[in-house]
């Protein structure tokens, strides 16, 4: 069976975000001064094909701690989509 897989990669909290700093500014530039904070990351989309909903997201797991990402500087989310 194929399942649909999103995961969200964002920066850590705790650690500067220079793509959402120029983000942000450039936001100011356009007078949209009203937003206070932009955080920059990567969504991803995997259709995974395996013989369970567990197994499909332990294979996500695996690919984000493989290759997607970086845990010394990111945070990942994986959601199972219908």
């Amino acid at each position: 069976m194929t399942y649909h897989v999103q995961i969200k990669v964002m920066p850590l909290k705790d650690l500067l975000d220079p793509q959402g700093k120029a983000v942000h500014g450039g936001l100011h530039n356009l007078g949209l001064n009203n937003i206070e904070d932009v955080r920059v990351g990567k969504h991803i989309t995997l259709n995974i094909n395996a013989a369970s909903e567990q197994e499909a997201k332990n294979a996500a797991e695996d690919a984000c701690k493989k290759l997607l990402a970086n845990p010394v500087m990111e945070f990942y989310e994986i959601e199972m989509i219908n």
